[in-house]
């Protein structure tokens, strides 16, 4: 890559990246519980009930995901059969 390229071209783009990404107000403490809030609101009594809603799979960090429906610990709740 010649200097000249860098120089017109990326560049440019870098320092728009920058202002993009750092141009975001900081998440206040307020913000923070209510995600919490929402998150512990949501309560599925097993998989069928999240299938029935159209809801799966639950990902770990989700509103309603919880360990418990997670069978194999992988993050992923209520996942799809896997006909082995």
């Amino acid at each position: 890559m010649s200097r000249d390229f860098v120089l017109k071209t990326v560049a440019p783009l870098s320092a728009l990246t920058g202002l993009v990404v750092y141009n975001f107000p900081p998440v206040t403490q307020e913000q923070k519980a209510v995600a919490v809030q929402v998150e512990q609101s949501v309560y599925y009594a097993g998989c069928r009930e999240v299938r029935a809603l159209g809801k799966d799979p639950l990902y770990r960090g989700q509103p309603g995901y919880r360990e418990g429906m997670d069978g194999d610990g992988d993050g992923i709740a209520c996942e799809p059969y896997r006909g082995y």
